[in-house]
Protein backbone atom coordinates (compact mmCIF):
# COMPACT_ATOMS: atom_id res chain seq x y z
CA UNK A 1 0.00 0.00 0.00
CA UNK A 2 1.23 3.45 -0.90
CA UNK A 3 1.22 5.90 1.97
CA UNK A 4 -2.00 7.88 2.06
CA UNK A 5 -3.90 5.58 -0.32
CA UNK A 6 -7.21 4.02 0.69
CA UNK A 7 -9.23 1.07 -0.56
CA UNK A 8 -13.00 1.46 -0.48
CA UNK A 9 -14.78 -1.37 1.32
CA UNK A 10 -18.30 -2.33 2.24
CA UNK A 11 -19.82 -4.36 5.06
CA UNK A 12 -22.70 -6.77 4.49
CA UNK A 13 -24.85 -7.74 7.47
CA UNK A 14 -23.72 -4.52 9.14
CA UNK A 15 -26.37 -4.54 11.87
CA UNK A 16 -25.43 -7.99 13.23
CA UNK A 17 -22.88 -8.80 15.91
CA UNK A 18 -20.06 -9.61 13.47
CA UNK A 19 -21.02 -6.71 11.22
CA UNK A 20 -20.75 -4.33 14.17
CA UNK A 21 -17.30 -5.67 14.94
CA UNK A 22 -16.27 -5.17 11.31
CA UNK A 23 -17.36 -1.52 11.49
CA UNK A 24 -15.56 -0.95 14.80
CA UNK A 25 -12.29 -2.32 13.42
CA UNK A 26 -12.54 -0.77 9.95
CA UNK A 27 -13.45 2.72 11.20
CA UNK A 28 -9.81 3.39 12.10
CA UNK A 29 -8.11 1.13 9.57
CA UNK A 30 -5.04 2.65 7.87
CA UNK A 31 -5.76 1.08 4.45
CA UNK A 32 -9.52 0.57 4.21
CA UNK A 33 -12.26 3.18 4.24
CA UNK A 34 -15.92 2.27 4.71
CA UNK A 35 -17.83 3.32 1.60
CA UNK A 36 -21.12 1.41 2.00
CA UNK A 37 -22.95 -0.68 4.58
CA UNK A 38 -25.66 -3.22 3.85
CA UNK A 39 -28.38 -5.05 5.71
CA UNK A 40 -31.82 -6.50 5.07
CA UNK A 41 -34.54 -4.67 3.21
CA UNK A 42 -36.17 -3.85 6.58
CA UNK A 43 -33.20 -1.64 7.44
CA UNK A 44 -32.45 -0.27 3.99
CA UNK A 45 -32.68 3.45 3.23
CA UNK A 46 -32.46 4.42 6.90
CA UNK A 47 -29.64 5.88 8.96
CA UNK A 48 -27.54 3.20 10.57
CA UNK A 49 -27.96 4.35 14.18
CA UNK A 50 -31.75 4.16 13.86
CA UNK A 51 -31.84 0.48 12.83
CA UNK A 52 -28.95 -1.13 14.69
CA UNK A 53 -29.10 -2.64 18.19
CA UNK A 54 -25.52 -1.70 18.99
CA UNK A 55 -23.86 -4.24 21.32
CA UNK A 56 -20.20 -3.23 21.21
CA UNK A 57 -18.39 -1.80 24.25
CA UNK A 58 -17.45 1.32 22.27
CA UNK A 59 -19.86 3.82 20.65
CA UNK A 60 -20.93 3.55 17.03
CA UNK A 61 -18.04 5.00 14.97
CA UNK A 62 -18.74 8.62 14.12
CA UNK A 63 -18.23 8.07 10.41
CA UNK A 64 -20.76 5.24 10.34
CA UNK A 65 -23.49 6.51 12.64
CA UNK A 66 -25.38 8.53 10.01
CA UNK A 67 -24.57 6.39 6.97
CA UNK A 68 -27.58 5.21 4.99
CA UNK A 69 -28.00 1.45 5.07
CA UNK A 70 -28.33 -0.15 1.63
CA UNK A 71 -29.77 -3.41 0.43
CA UNK A 72 -27.10 -6.06 -0.13
CA UNK A 73 -27.04 -5.68 -3.91
CA UNK A 74 -23.79 -5.35 -5.89
CA UNK A 75 -25.06 -2.21 -7.64
CA UNK A 76 -25.18 -0.45 -4.26
CA UNK A 77 -21.51 -1.29 -3.63
CA UNK A 78 -20.12 -0.58 -7.09
CA UNK A 79 -17.36 1.71 -5.79
CA UNK A 80 -16.04 -0.96 -3.41
CA UNK A 81 -13.09 -3.21 -4.18
CA UNK A 82 -13.81 -5.37 -1.13
CA UNK A 83 -16.85 -6.35 0.89
CA UNK A 84 -16.71 -8.00 4.29
CA UNK A 85 -19.64 -10.30 4.90
CA UNK A 86 -21.15 -10.77 8.34
CA UNK A 87 -24.34 -12.17 6.81
CA UNK A 88 -26.27 -15.05 8.35
CA UNK A 89 -25.71 -18.33 6.56
CA UNK A 90 -29.35 -18.61 5.50
CA UNK A 91 -28.95 -15.64 3.13
CA UNK A 92 -25.19 -15.39 2.59
CA UNK A 93 -24.81 -17.93 -0.22
CA UNK A 94 -26.60 -16.21 -3.09
CA UNK A 95 -25.68 -12.69 -2.00
CA UNK A 96 -21.95 -13.43 -1.77
CA UNK A 97 -22.02 -15.22 -5.13
CA UNK A 98 -23.67 -12.16 -6.72
CA UNK A 99 -20.95 -9.88 -5.36
CA UNK A 100 -18.23 -12.19 -6.66
CA UNK A 101 -19.88 -12.21 -10.11
CA UNK A 102 -19.90 -8.41 -9.98
CA UNK A 103 -16.07 -8.45 -9.72
CA UNK A 104 -15.96 -7.55 -6.01
CA UNK A 105 -13.69 -9.42 -3.60
CA UNK A 106 -15.70 -11.05 -0.81
CA UNK A 107 -14.20 -11.90 2.58
CA UNK A 108 -16.85 -13.91 4.37
CA UNK A 109 -17.47 -14.97 7.93
CA UNK A 110 -20.36 -17.22 6.83
CA UNK A 111 -20.07 -20.99 6.45
CA UNK A 112 -21.65 -21.33 3.00
CA UNK A 113 -18.51 -21.64 0.88
CA UNK A 114 -16.08 -23.19 3.37
CA UNK A 115 -16.46 -26.64 1.80
CA UNK A 116 -16.20 -25.33 -1.78
CA UNK A 117 -13.07 -26.97 -3.28
CA UNK A 118 -12.16 -23.73 -5.07
CA UNK A 119 -12.64 -21.36 -2.12
CA UNK A 120 -9.79 -20.84 0.36
CA UNK A 121 -10.65 -21.40 4.02
CA UNK A 122 -8.07 -19.19 5.68
CA UNK A 123 -7.03 -18.58 9.26
CA UNK A 124 -4.66 -15.67 8.57
CA UNK A 125 -2.18 -16.66 11.26
CA UNK A 126 -1.92 -20.15 9.74
CA UNK A 127 -2.43 -20.65 5.99
CA UNK A 128 -2.33 -17.48 3.86
CA UNK A 129 -0.59 -19.57 1.18
CA UNK A 130 -4.06 -20.88 0.28
CA UNK A 131 -4.74 -17.54 -1.43
CA UNK A 132 -2.87 -19.16 -4.32
CA UNK A 133 -6.03 -21.00 -5.36
CA UNK A 134 -7.91 -17.75 -6.15
CA UNK A 135 -6.75 -17.51 -9.80
CA UNK A 136 -8.25 -20.96 -10.35
CA UNK A 137 -11.51 -19.91 -8.65
CA UNK A 138 -11.71 -16.95 -11.02
CA UNK A 139 -10.88 -18.99 -14.12
CA UNK A 140 -13.54 -21.62 -13.38
CA UNK A 141 -16.26 -19.02 -12.95
CA UNK A 142 -18.65 -18.48 -15.88
CA UNK A 143 -17.65 -16.07 -17.30
CA UNK A 144 -14.08 -15.98 -15.95
CA UNK A 145 -13.41 -13.20 -13.46
CA UNK A 146 -10.57 -10.71 -13.28
CA UNK A 147 -11.16 -9.27 -9.79
CA UNK A 148 -13.99 -11.07 -8.00
CA UNK A 149 -13.52 -13.99 -5.64
CA UNK A 150 -14.63 -15.39 -2.27
CA UNK A 151 -12.39 -16.14 0.69
CA UNK A 152 -13.87 -17.55 3.89
CA UNK A 153 -12.51 -17.57 7.40
CA UNK A 154 -13.05 -20.56 9.64
CA UNK A 155 -15.56 -21.30 12.35
CA UNK A 156 -14.69 -19.36 15.50
CA UNK A 157 -13.99 -22.49 17.52
CA UNK A 158 -11.71 -23.91 14.82
CA UNK A 159 -9.76 -20.68 14.38
CA UNK A 160 -8.43 -20.56 17.93
CA UNK A 161 -6.90 -23.99 18.23
CA UNK A 162 -5.45 -24.38 14.72
CA UNK A 163 -3.02 -21.52 15.46
CA UNK A 164 -1.04 -23.45 18.11
CA UNK A 165 -1.45 -26.65 16.08
CA UNK A 166 0.16 -24.96 13.09
CA UNK A 167 2.96 -23.58 15.24
CA UNK A 168 3.69 -27.03 16.66
CA UNK A 169 3.58 -28.77 13.29
CA UNK A 170 6.03 -26.20 11.97
CA UNK A 171 8.40 -26.92 14.85
CA UNK A 172 8.00 -30.67 15.38
CA UNK A 173 6.36 -32.17 12.31
CA UNK A 174 2.88 -33.63 11.77
CA UNK A 175 0.29 -34.06 14.48
CA UNK A 176 -1.55 -37.34 14.04
CA UNK A 177 -4.31 -37.05 16.64
CA UNK A 178 -6.10 -34.25 18.46
CA UNK A 179 -8.87 -34.18 21.03
CA UNK A 180 -10.49 -30.82 21.79
CA UNK A 181 -13.26 -29.81 24.20
CA UNK A 182 -14.66 -26.31 23.83
CA UNK A 183 -16.35 -23.95 26.27
CA UNK A 184 -17.84 -21.44 23.85
CA UNK A 185 -19.12 -17.95 24.60
CA UNK A 186 -22.73 -17.03 23.98
CA UNK A 187 -21.80 -14.27 21.51
CA UNK A 188 -20.87 -17.07 19.13
CA UNK A 189 -24.58 -17.71 18.71
CA UNK A 190 -25.20 -14.14 17.51
CA UNK A 191 -27.75 -11.72 18.90
CA UNK A 192 -30.06 -12.30 20.74
CA UNK A 193 -28.49 -15.74 21.09
CA UNK A 194 -29.72 -18.20 23.70
CA UNK A 195 -32.64 -17.42 26.04
CA UNK A 196 -31.38 -16.48 29.50
CA UNK A 197 -33.26 -19.40 31.08
CA UNK A 198 -31.23 -21.78 28.91
CA UNK A 199 -27.72 -20.46 29.61
CA UNK A 200 -27.63 -18.76 33.04
CA UNK A 201 -26.38 -21.20 35.69
CA UNK A 202 -25.96 -23.81 32.98
CA UNK A 203 -23.72 -25.48 30.39
CA UNK A 204 -25.30 -26.62 27.13
CA UNK A 205 -23.34 -29.64 25.81
CA UNK A 206 -24.49 -29.28 22.20
CA UNK A 207 -23.98 -26.72 19.45
CA UNK A 208 -25.55 -27.80 16.18
CA UNK A 209 -22.97 -28.71 13.53
CA UNK A 210 -20.06 -27.30 15.52
CA UNK A 211 -18.16 -30.52 16.19
CA UNK A 212 -18.33 -31.59 12.56
CA UNK A 213 -17.06 -28.17 11.43
CA UNK A 214 -14.06 -28.34 13.74
CA UNK A 215 -13.17 -31.85 12.63
CA UNK A 216 -13.12 -31.23 8.87
CA UNK A 217 -12.12 -27.54 8.79
CA UNK A 218 -8.92 -28.37 10.64
CA UNK A 219 -7.86 -30.74 7.86
CA UNK A 220 -8.46 -28.20 5.09
CA UNK A 221 -6.66 -25.42 6.95
CA UNK A 222 -3.60 -27.44 7.95
CA UNK A 223 -3.41 -29.23 4.58
CA UNK A 224 -1.46 -27.89 1.64
CA UNK A 225 -2.34 -27.26 -1.99
CA UNK A 226 -1.44 -29.85 -4.62
CA UNK A 227 -1.84 -30.19 -8.39
CA UNK A 228 -4.43 -32.77 -9.39
CA UNK A 229 -4.33 -34.94 -12.52
CA UNK A 230 -6.20 -32.35 -14.54
CA UNK A 231 -3.70 -29.63 -13.74
CA UNK A 232 -6.06 -28.01 -11.25
CA UNK A 233 -5.04 -27.12 -7.74
CA UNK A 234 -6.70 -28.94 -4.85
CA UNK A 235 -6.46 -28.95 -1.06
CA UNK A 236 -4.73 -32.09 0.19
CA UNK A 237 -6.77 -32.08 3.44
CA UNK A 238 -3.70 -33.11 5.45
CA UNK A 239 -3.66 -36.33 3.38
CA UNK A 240 0.12 -36.73 3.36
CA UNK A 241 0.05 -37.12 7.14
CA UNK A 242 -3.46 -38.20 8.24
CA UNK A 243 -4.79 -36.29 11.22
CA UNK A 244 -7.67 -37.52 13.35
CA UNK A 245 -9.66 -34.89 15.24
CA UNK A 246 -12.30 -35.48 17.90
CA UNK A 247 -14.22 -32.40 19.06
CA UNK A 248 -16.77 -31.91 21.85
CA UNK A 249 -18.46 -28.50 21.91
CA UNK A 250 -20.26 -26.78 24.78
CA UNK A 251 -21.94 -23.41 25.27
CA UNK A 252 -21.13 -21.68 28.56
CA UNK A 253 -22.34 -18.44 30.23
CA UNK A 254 -19.45 -16.23 29.06
CA UNK A 255 -20.08 -13.20 26.81
CA UNK A 256 -16.95 -13.26 24.61
CA UNK A 257 -14.01 -15.65 24.39
CA UNK A 258 -13.91 -19.36 23.56
CA UNK A 259 -11.87 -21.54 25.91
CA UNK A 260 -10.67 -24.91 24.61
CA UNK A 261 -8.89 -27.85 26.21
CA UNK A 262 -6.63 -29.59 23.69
CA UNK A 263 -4.67 -32.86 23.75
CA UNK A 264 -2.41 -33.83 20.83
CA UNK A 265 -0.21 -36.70 19.67
CA UNK A 266 2.77 -36.10 17.38
CA UNK A 267 3.78 -38.49 14.63
CA UNK A 268 7.47 -38.10 15.47
CA UNK A 269 8.79 -40.14 18.38
CA UNK A 270 9.88 -39.23 20.96
CA UNK A 271 7.55 -36.22 21.17
CA UNK A 272 8.67 -32.78 22.34
CA UNK A 273 8.66 -31.94 26.03
CA UNK A 274 6.22 -29.39 27.49
CA UNK A 275 9.06 -26.86 27.73
CA UNK A 276 9.96 -27.36 24.06
CA UNK A 277 6.29 -26.85 23.17
CA UNK A 278 6.16 -23.60 25.16
CA UNK A 279 9.27 -22.31 23.42
CA UNK A 280 7.92 -23.19 19.97
CA UNK A 281 4.62 -21.41 20.66
CA UNK A 282 6.37 -18.26 21.85
CA UNK A 283 8.67 -18.25 18.80
CA UNK A 284 5.90 -18.69 16.24
CA UNK A 285 5.82 -15.79 13.76
CA UNK A 286 3.07 -16.03 11.13
CA UNK A 287 3.35 -14.50 7.66
CA UNK A 288 0.68 -11.92 8.51
CA UNK A 289 2.95 -10.54 11.21
CA UNK A 290 6.18 -10.78 9.18
CA UNK A 291 4.60 -9.08 6.15
CA UNK A 292 3.33 -6.14 8.21
CA UNK A 293 -0.44 -6.61 8.13
CA UNK A 294 -1.71 -3.70 10.27
CA UNK A 295 -4.36 -5.81 12.03
CA UNK A 296 -2.04 -8.74 12.83
CA UNK A 297 -1.18 -9.23 16.51
CA UNK A 298 2.32 -8.40 17.70
CA UNK A 299 2.29 -11.74 19.55
CA UNK A 300 0.38 -14.41 17.63
CA UNK A 301 0.43 -16.78 20.61
CA UNK A 302 0.70 -15.52 24.17
CA UNK A 303 1.94 -18.29 26.46
CA UNK A 304 0.93 -18.00 30.11
CA UNK A 305 3.00 -19.47 32.93
CA UNK A 306 0.36 -18.88 35.62
CA UNK A 307 -1.50 -22.09 36.55
CA UNK A 308 -4.94 -20.48 36.21
CA UNK A 309 -4.61 -18.70 32.84
CA UNK A 310 -5.84 -17.97 30.26
CA UNK A 311 -9.25 -16.69 31.37
CA UNK A 312 -11.85 -14.98 29.14
CA UNK A 313 -12.46 -12.02 31.45
CA UNK A 314 -8.74 -11.30 31.87
CA UNK A 315 -7.30 -12.09 28.45
CA UNK A 316 -9.86 -11.83 25.65
CA UNK A 317 -9.24 -8.15 24.78
CA UNK A 318 -5.43 -8.20 24.84
CA UNK A 319 -4.16 -6.96 21.45
CA UNK A 320 -7.79 -6.14 20.68
CA UNK A 321 -8.51 -9.88 20.59
CA UNK A 322 -6.30 -10.51 17.54
CA UNK A 323 -4.05 -13.19 19.05
CA UNK A 324 -4.44 -16.54 20.79
CA UNK A 325 -3.65 -17.36 24.42
CA UNK A 326 -2.22 -20.70 25.55
CA UNK A 327 -1.63 -21.91 29.10
CA UNK A 328 -1.26 -25.04 31.23
CA UNK A 329 1.07 -26.72 28.74
CA UNK A 330 1.83 -30.11 30.23
CA UNK A 331 2.34 -33.77 29.46
CA UNK A 332 -0.70 -35.83 28.53
CA UNK A 333 -0.83 -39.39 29.86
CA UNK A 334 -3.01 -40.57 26.98
CA UNK A 335 -1.58 -38.64 24.01
CA UNK A 336 1.58 -36.48 24.26
CA UNK A 337 0.85 -32.85 25.19
CA UNK A 338 -2.21 -31.02 26.51
CA UNK A 339 -2.94 -27.33 26.99
CA UNK A 340 -5.71 -24.75 27.41
CA UNK A 341 -6.27 -21.98 24.88
CA UNK A 342 -8.43 -18.89 24.64
CA UNK A 343 -9.46 -17.01 21.50
CA UNK A 344 -11.76 -14.01 21.18
CA UNK A 345 -14.50 -15.45 19.00
CA UNK A 346 -15.77 -12.13 17.62
CA UNK A 347 -12.27 -10.81 16.87
CA UNK A 348 -9.70 -13.34 15.66
CA UNK A 349 -12.55 -15.86 15.49
CA UNK A 350 -14.57 -13.69 13.11
CA UNK A 351 -14.15 -10.09 11.93
CA UNK A 352 -10.43 -9.67 12.62
CA UNK A 353 -9.60 -12.81 10.64
CA UNK A 354 -11.48 -11.54 7.59
CA UNK A 355 -9.76 -8.17 7.77
CA UNK A 356 -6.28 -9.70 8.05
CA UNK A 357 -7.14 -12.01 5.15
CA UNK A 358 -7.94 -8.93 3.06
CA UNK A 359 -4.71 -7.25 4.13
CA UNK A 360 -2.77 -10.33 3.05
CA UNK A 361 -4.56 -10.32 -0.31
CA UNK A 362 -3.54 -6.70 -0.85
CA UNK A 363 0.08 -7.34 0.13
CA UNK A 364 0.28 -10.39 -2.14
CA UNK A 365 -1.23 -8.51 -5.08
CA UNK A 366 -4.41 -10.60 -5.22
CA UNK A 367 -6.41 -7.37 -4.92
CA UNK A 368 -5.63 -4.51 -7.24
CA UNK A 369 -7.63 -1.45 -6.13
CA UNK A 370 -9.84 0.30 -8.64
CA UNK A 371 -8.10 3.15 -10.42
CA UNK A 372 -9.08 6.37 -8.73
CA UNK A 373 -9.20 4.98 -5.20
CA UNK A 374 -7.90 7.65 -2.91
Amino acid sequence: MQEGSQIKVGVLGATGTVGQRFLTLLSSHPWFTIDAIGASSRSANQKYYKVVKWKQTTPIPAGVRDMIVKECLPANFSDCDIVFSGLDADVAGDIEADFRSAEIAVFSNAKNYRRDPHVPLIVPLVNPSHLAIIPQQRSLHTPPLSKGFIVTNANCSTTGYVVPLAALEKAFGPIEACMVTTMQAISGAGYPGLPSMDIIDNVVPYISGEEEKMEWETLKILGGITDSDGGLKAFDMHARHPLRVSASCNRVPVIDGHTECVSIRFAKRPPPSPQQVREALVAFTPDAQALGCPSAPRHAIVVHEEPDRPQPRLDRYYQDGSGVHVGRVRQCQVLDIKFVLLANNVSIGAATSSIINAELAVIKGVINPTAGST
